[in-house]
């Protein structure tokens, strides 16, 4: 518990910010989904960039009010702007499908100890 006045406003102050930065990465992390969904769910190519230039538009939103970084907001929107141009390429593939293609399994050799 707080014991100086203010120590007590510094309280109050951080449950305030606190409160406003967690409504903004609210809202980016529901524009987040909703573009993860389109993607994944085969959306128009016209739905997909709708959903993105909202993200776009939450994340600069979001960096501007400094609920998060402005590298983390530039970052968030290059991944998924890759992970769009990918899928609408029709090269979109899973982990594991990647991982399969690119190294055949090896039989391991066996070391003496």
């Amino acid at each position: 518990m707080a014991n100086t006045k203010s120590a007590k406003k510094a309280v109050r102050s951080s449950a305030r910010k606190r409160s406003h930065n967690l409504m903004w990465k609210t809202k980016y992390k529901q524009q987040l989904k909703a573009v993860y969904k389109a993607v994944a769910g085969k959306e128009t190519e016209e739905v997909i960039l709708e959903k993105f230039k909202a993200l776009q538009k939450s994340l600069d939103k979001a960096a501007k009010e400094k609920a998060i970084h402005k590298n983390k907001a530039d970052r968030v929107k290059s991944n998924y702007a890759k992970r769009i141009a990918a899928h609408l390429k029709g090269e979109d593939k899973t982990k594991s499908e990647k991982i399969a293609k690119t190294r055949p399994s090896k039989p391991r050799s066996k070391r003496s100890l």
